[in-house]
């Protein structure tokens, strides 16, 4: 199998479905660290339980990534699905601070194994020229659910008695994904069957360590970190923080913030490859270390609505172009791989934000701290891409695959 020369086949199509299926289940716990409250969970723990599922996903994610290839996504794919089913529907009996900790480690197995494999897959479906609009269509998928299951979540607690019964009632959600991938299971190992055995078969451990050696690729990741460590920050804390300012309906904040996203990468994701990729990135950084100052001066509902449509706009930006980044100064062999590591930065994110958090709040800190320290990672991010471009300009930024610089 060659290059692919064409975006939307129907296994890129098909692969997209089942990432939007997956994110589903995850895009309900953005009010976990309130429910943790409601029943009963003491302060000190609900910041390490909340961030317990990605800390899991986190530390198996590295241990799987060189082990998933082309060859065996499909099936990991599967009996992850069906992992994500049975935890959601353990949540209204695990209400104790070990039963959820060993509930949240199983769901974020469940979770790292499905969109690892996923990803495994997807990156053999993306022309190397369309990488910006690929990834913007693959971030859209993501982010459907985002705007739609809190809204869904918020009307659905006024008719169940927690959100343990919402996540059981989600569930359902993955059965779709189930059947999907049972269809199209044999149609993509025939697309694959002609692949390079280099490119499905696992690399050996040489080849991972020259991969991370090259700077440019530890670069992005540290960015990416960065950029998801204040992203989860927001949507871990920004109820807490709404309801104690009255500054409106966070499920509404999220479906505008997401949607805004949608609106952005769905025009403007072809655009994205032509553009010079970082030098964009480093704008929108810096718009978005803007949007994270200005949370703290919220006030009133519609101050709180067109701050989520200028944050959407930000992150409607910056996220596909890093992926894109990314996926241009690896090479093919190690595309799948490099991509699961952002994902890994995503984890981190999502595991440290969280737990940090939750320490500040404990230790009795505002919640307006929060996002003080959101502008300073971000204007980090944004040096490091300075880095990157500073780099790139002085011919430093091709990678040693001799794969096209992000710029390019």
């Amino acid at each position: 199998m060659s290059e692919p020369s064409k975006l939307f086949s129907f296994e890129f199509v098909s692969l997209n479905f089942v990432l939007f299926f997956a994110f589903c289940n995850l895009s309900i716990f953005y009010s976990f660290f309130t429910y943790l409250g409601d029943i009963g969970i003491p302060l000190e723990w609900r910041g390490f339980l909340v961030g317990l599922e990605p800390m899991a996903a986190f530390v198996l994610r590295l241990a799987v990534v060189p082990l998933l290839h082309a060859g065996n996504a499909a099936t990991v794919m599967l009996a992850s699905l069906v992992m994500i089913i049975v935890a959601l529907c353990s949540y209204s009996v695990a209400l104790t601070v070990p039963s959820l900790v060993l509930l949240r480690i199983f769901h974020g197995a469940a979770f790292v194994l499905l969109v690892s494999g996923s990803m495994a897959m997807m990156v053999h479906f993306v022309p190397k020229d369309k990488s910006g609009q690929g990834f913007g269509i693959v971030s859209v998928s993501v982010l459907v659910p985002y705007a739609v299951m809190p809204l869904v979540t918020e009307r659905l607690l006024n008719h169940v008695q927690s959100e343990a019964h919402v996540y059981a009632i989600v569930s359902v959600l993955a059965l779709p994904g189930v059947l999907l991938l049972v269809r199209i299971r044999p149609r993509l190992q025939k697309a694959l069957a002609g692949m390079s055995s280099s490119l499905v078969a696992r690399p050996s451990l040489a080849e991972l360590r020259a991969n991370l050696g090259q700077p440019d690729i530890l670069t992005v990741l540290g960015i990416n970190l960065l950029i998801f460590l204040s992203y989860s920050t927001v949507f871990f804390f920004l109820k807490l923080f709404s309801e104690k300012n009255g500054l409106g309906d966070v499920g509404a904040f999220f479906s505008i913030c997401t949607l805004t996203i949608i609106g952005v990468r769905l025009p403007g994701s072809a655009m994205f490859d032509k553009a010079n990729k970082l030098g964009v990135l480093q704008v929108f950084t810096l718009l978005l270390a803007v949007c994270f100052g200005l949370f703290n001066w919220m006030g009133g509902q519609t101050a709180f609505y067109l701050m989520a449509g200028y944050y959407g706009v930000c992150l409607g930006v910056v996220m596909p172009l890093l992926n894109a980044a990314m996926f241009e100064i690896s090479s093919p062999r190690f595309r799948g791989i490099n991509t699961n590591l952002m994902l890994s930065t995503m984890d981190a994110g999502f595991f440290l934000s969280p737990y940090l958090g939750g320490m500040l709040l404990a230790a009795g800190y505002p919640a307006s701290v929060l996002f003080h320290v959101c502008t300073g990672l971000v204007l980090t991010s944004s040096l490091l891409i300075f880095l990157l471009r500073t780099r790139e300009g002085r011919g430093n930024g091709n990678s040693k695959s001799g794969a096209r610089n992000p710029t390019d």
